[in-house]
């Protein structure tokens, strides 16, 4: 029988280091602090295990900034009075994981949400040293919940819009908790059992894993391979073996 000893032993011997990793947690709340979010409720589980393995955590809700709409890096040069996203996207350029997290509403990901993945798209032109997109070789996740269907929608929706942008993303990259549809205790109303979801807290903990084996290998390779996927390269003339008449 395995004691609460033997696995707190084998969690002491991982042979893992993850002490230079860095992790964004960007919850899409439609709360502004200093309001209870659920979202945040449910990430504080991947926070606390990637936490004891010595990655340097910061979370931020971005329903607390000052977002305008737009798919520009700074759209203070195109009308905007103010734009937060040029300093939230340098938090995200020094993460190597960004987790995604959003309640449901009307089966969807929060506006708040939508807001986010676009003000990220905004910036996905922009080119790193390799010549690559700026989001290559940093790795992505989600975390949903709410009180209606919709989980999976919403995480397929959020996981399909960070790979296309440039993130990596790892096996089991989503987990949620979704109480009883319609009106009902959310996460962390007191006899929710959303705590104490085993399969929930299992999701959760396996994403928070995975996050950090991928953002590892990511950091130990020097990111993703930089050959094939060069938007520099191309725009050069180098057609990575695509068919090019005027080399013939």
């Amino acid at each position: 029988m395995t004691t609460r000893e033997d696995q707190e032993q084998r969690c002491d011997d991982s042979p893992f280091d993850f002490s230079d990793l860095r992790a964004l947690f960007m919850n899409c709340t439609l709360k502004p602090s200093p309001e209870v979010s659920n979202t945040d409720g449910l990430a504080d589980i991947a926070v606390a295990v990637m936490e004891a393995n010595g990655v340097t955590v910061e979370r931020v809700r971005a329903v607390d900034l000052d977002l305008p709409p737009g798919v520009q890096p700074d759209m203070t040069e195109h009308g905007a009075t103010s734009d937060g996203w040029p300093a939230l996207y340098e938090k995200v350029m020094a993460a190597d994981i960004l987790v995604l997290m959003t309640p449901i509403w009307l089966g969807e990901k929060s506006s708040v949400c939508t807001r986010v993945i676009e003000r990220l798209y905004g910036s996905s032109g922009l080119l790193n040293e390799a010549g690559q997109y700026a989001y290559y070789g940093r790795a992505g996740g989600c975390l949903v919940t709410g009180n209606e269907d919709g989980a999976k929608h919403c995480a397929m929706n959020v996981l399909y819009s960070l790979q296309h942008l440039g993130y990596v993303i790892p096996p089991q990259a989503d987990a949620a908790w979704l109480g009883e549809a319609g009106p009902g205790p959310s996460y962390l109303d007191p006899g929710s059992g959303g705590p104490e979801n085993d399969f929930t807290n299992r999701n959760t903990t396996f994403m928070a894993w995975n996050l950090m084996h991928t953002a590892r290998l990511l950091r130990d390779a020097g990111g993703f391979p930089a050959h094939g996927n060069q938007r520099a390269a191309w725009d050069a003339g180098c057609r990575f073996d695509f068919p090019n008449p005027e080399y013939r």
